[in-house]
């Protein structure tokens, strides 16, 4: 007798294979959890690791002055800067009074130097028709703006409630090791369904 082999299917493993729509649809959530975790990593890094590395600082506007560039919410990473460094068009973040905690970020408009060698700095907020009141010395400006990152600095606001820190800390770390779990268990099933073993299945036609 001759038999002629005409299929090849994976072996049953006593459970029934997921159809499409589950298949589509658990790779579409490993898909979103991905990246939620890439996001979030990147969000980590430009606003936590690359300011505490570079030494700059962060600050959250909440007025409309710089609007439309920096809307209320934006993070702003400035770095410090030194007198010589500043220039006309760039934005900088100062002190309203040396040595005190309330800042501003505003754009410099002019450099005014005294005799004495002295510099000020004529500011105005990119929605304001006119210059700030009083210039601003050298020793008040915290830094020039490096880059500002929409939107996240609500979320740095909610950080520093001490009330709110301990369920913040937790809810991201929750959703990190949410992320990390889904794509090990997605990797894992990958590999399973590549490694399982193939049938061989024979039609046998007599002579």
């Amino acid at each position: 007798m001759t038999t002629v082999s005409i299929a090849h299917r994976r072996r049953s493993t006593g459970t029934r294979p997921p159809g499409r729509v589950a298949r589509i649809a658990r790779a579409v959530g490993t898909v979103v959890t991905a990246a939620l975790l890439i996001l979030v990593c990147g969000l980590l890094v430009v606003t936590v690791v690359v300011p505490i590395a570079t030494g700059s600082n962060t600050y959250t506007v909440l007025t409309r002055s710089m609007e439309p560039g920096l809307p209320p919410g934006t993070l702003l990473v400035v770095r410090p800067a030194g007198a010589g460094g500043l220039h006309v068009g760039d934005v900088v973040t100062y002190q309203l009074r040396s040595g005190e905690p309330d800042v501003v970020t505003h754009r410099i408009v002019r450099v005014e130097t005294s005799s004495d060698g002295t510099t000020r700095y004529v500011t105005r907020g990119d929605a304001n028709a006119v210059a700030d009141a009083a210039p601003v010395r050298a020793e008040q400006v915290r830094g020039r703006v490096w880059y500002a990152v929409p939107g996240v600095g609500w979320l740095a606001i909610l950080k520093n409630s001490t009330s709110l820190q301990p369920w913040l800390i937790g809810i991201g770390a929750l959703l990190i090791l949410y992320s990390l779990l889904s794509i090990v268990s997605w990797v894992r099933n990958a590999r399973r369904g590549n490694s399982a073993p193939v049938a061989h299945r024979e039609t046998y036609i007599p002579l």
